[in-house]
């Protein structure tokens, strides 16, 4: 987390994605920043030393490793955004994940969503999946799933998705791909695997 505070200003760095805000320094007490926290809606530390998340990461939940259907973190790589996952995701954790593809969405740009730490997705992930792939499409940035498991390649070779999204073997592959690919907005909607 970092936390930049000169005589005039504060801005705070979201630790699980990144995301900053930024408002003016409380000249009473220029480590409290309570204020700017609440104010934009983020959780943890009232002062400056201590852990922040943005609203959209406090909405998605704890961002400790092995939490089912969890969101381990939401990070923004120039025009990319990557959302890892861990954990089952299905009809009762698929919430989770709906909301973090649309930070990624909101944020513009490719979208990866790394489920290298994900053993099980059933047709709410696939349908979620499917979803922000259409959205990407539609602002001209492309989708990239990285799945390690072999159970999660195979769901998605047998459900053909694999033909309709890019799927690399790991993140490095996925960011690779959409790297050769270009910016967003100078990709074909309809690109595939």
């Amino acid at each position: 987390m970092a936390v930049v505070l000169d005589d005039h200003l504060v801005t705070l760095t979201c630790d699980n994605c990144g995301d900053t805000v930024a408002g003016p320094r409380a000249p009473s007490d220029g480590e409290v920043v309570w204020t700017l926290v609440s104010e934009h809606g983020w959780s943890g530390s009232p002062l400056a030393a201590g852990p922040h998340r943005c609203a959209h990461c406090t909405r998605l939940g704890p961002a400790a490793g092995g939490v089912p259907g969890g969101i381990l973190g939401i990070e923004h790589l120039g025009g990319v955004t990557v959302v890892t996952v861990a954990g089952d995701v299905d009809l009762d954790t698929g919430d989770t994940l709906r909301m973090a593809l649309r930070h990624a969405a909101d944020m513009g740009g490719h979208v990866v969503v790394d489920l290298g730490r994900t053993d099980l997705i059933d047709s709410t992930a696939l349908g979620l999946l499917v979803r922000a792939h259409r959205g990407a499409a539609d602002r001209g940035a492309l989708l990239c799933v990285a799945a390690t498991s072999p159970l999660i390649r195979r769901v998605l070779q047998v459900t053909r998705l694999d033909e309709v999204f890019r799927v690399a073997e790991g993140r490095a592959e996925a960011l690779a791909q959409l790297a050769a690919a270009g910016p967003a907005g100078a990709t074909t909607a309809g690109s595939g695997a």
